[in-house]
């Protein structure tokens, strides 16, 4: 029974961490409108795009160079050709989602595209549940409609000039398009996360900078490049990389929930650095926010459920009553090797993370 207390604490731990690390991503993420905002103004948004992914790929491929510099033990599973699908899924629809983007906006209004760009939280979550079997039960439903309702509230000044176009169809497209890739990554999420940011940066940074360049959209203030790359670092490497770590445990229409939070951080950022002022609709919408944040940690998760035999490789520790396999020598603590799950039946709270797929 104590044995039985103390992983049922470090699941509940697990879990807070993962939802620390999603608000932290979301808060990096944050930075982004207001410190971008400062920096268009002598960098063309195809450009900007760029810079950012390839500085999210270049920061993390230098903390990993770091690494290797350390000598620190691998602890993380490297991706495989096994994922190679998820990694091109992923990178190509980096690249398509703000492409279907631009195309709404030359075709409708800011309001309503800042309207529309609330459907991903959804999106994300439909394609967790119809095409990759994440369960979503009731009270992560009610979290989700109440955050994305909160999230309209903040990104709407005029409801009354909302208007459904074929521009509005092209910011669906790209909500989805950034709903499935949502989920490809966390089909991804117990391989190594500095890997993935690596692959993602440069892959999506050199998908845009083609886009860029086809546009003639370029820039010769490298001063302004430098920092847009730096950023590129905070706001979408290290945000990127918080983001899959709070996937493994989370699940990708939980994880997505929680980074709803992004679009308040920004404003409060604004307010702060910008001095742009704090309206009566922020209040509103910030009140429907952590209702549904009431109800997304709050949810319990339990019941009996069957795990298949399964072999496949992320780092691990055999204290979580789910790796059982043995060691000659001894190993304790996190590792990383391929390894074998025998099938087993048992009962616990539990989070769609990648050993708990099972349908409902």
């Amino acid at each position: 029974m104590e044995l039985l207390e103390v992983k049922n604490a470090d699941r509940k731990n697990k879990k807070i961490q993962s939802v620390l690390m999603a608000v932290l991503a979301a808060a990096l993420y944050g930075i982004s409108s207001p410190a971008s905002k400062l920096l268009l103004v002598d960098i063309p948004p195809t450009l900007m795009a760029a810079l950012l992914y390839l500085g999210a790929g270049l920061g993390m491929l230098a903390v990993n160079l770091l690494k290797l510099l350390k000598k620190k033990e691998q602890l993380e599973a490297k991706m495989t050709k096994k994922e190679l699908p998820y990694i091109i899924a992923m990178v190509v629809l980096d690249i398509a989602a703000p492409i279907f983007l631009m195309l709404g906006l030359t075709m409708t209004t800011a309001a309503n595209a800042s309207l529309l760009n609330n459907f991903e939280i959804a999106a994300t979550s439909l394609i967790a549940l119809f095409i990759f079997k994440e369960a979503v039960g009731k009270r992560l439903w009610l979290a989700i409609s109440f955050i994305t309702l909160s999230s309209i509230v903040l990104s709407v000044k005029d409801f009354s000039s909302f208007s459904f176009s074929i521009g509005s169809i092209f910011v669906l497209f790209a909500c989805v398009s950034w709903g499935l890739e949502n989920n490809c990554t966390r089909m991804l999420s117990l391989k190594d996360p500095l890997q993935i940011v690596v692959v993602k940066g440069f892959g999506s940074g050199a998908g845009a900078l083609i886009i860029s360049m086809l546009l003639k959209e370029y820039s010769s203030n490298f001063l302004y490049i430098f920092l847009a790359l730096v950023l590129g670092f905070f706001a979408y490497g290290l945000s990127i990389f918080f983001y899959i770590s709070a996937q493994r445990e989370l699940g990708a229409a939980r994880t997505s929930a929680y980074y709803a939070a992004a679009p308040f951080i920004g404003v409060l950022i604004s307010w702060v650095v910008l001095q742009e002022g704090i309206t009566q609709t922020f209040l509103i919408a910030l009140m429907i926010m952590l209702v549904g944040t009431y109800f997304a940690v709050t949810e319990d998760h339990k019941h009996s459920h069957v795990h298949a035999e399964e072999s496949h490789e992320h780092k691990h520790s055999h204290d979580d009553g789910h790796h059982s396999h043995t060691h000659y020598p001894e190993i304790v603590g996190e590792h990383s090797h391929e390894h074998t799950h025998e099938a087993i039946e048992h009962k616990h709270a539990h989070l769609p993370d990648l050993h708990h797929r099972h349908t409902h």
